[in-house]
């Protein structure tokens, strides 16, 4: 199961999350929602799941689970 779950369409790319992001998980895609924002991508690899992300978008872009 994912760690994190990005909604893209609504995302408006204004990079607080990756401001924020103490590890670098966070850059810009080559995705282009419907509403014609590059949105975030998460690097899974690189991501804690510290919840910094989730805290500061204003869109509630990010969804974080909880793994077992």
């Amino acid at each position: 199961m994912e760690k994190i779950i990005l909604h893209k369409e609504s995302c408006k790319a204004c990079g607080y999350c990756k401001d924020v992001c103490k590890k670098g998980a966070i850059s810009v895609s080559d995705y282009i929602n419907s509403k014609g924002y590059e949105v975030m991508a998460v690097d899974k690899e690189k991501c804690v799941k510290c919840g910094l992300c989730y805290t500061m978008c204003p869109e509630y872009v990010f969804e974080i689970l909880e793994v077992e």
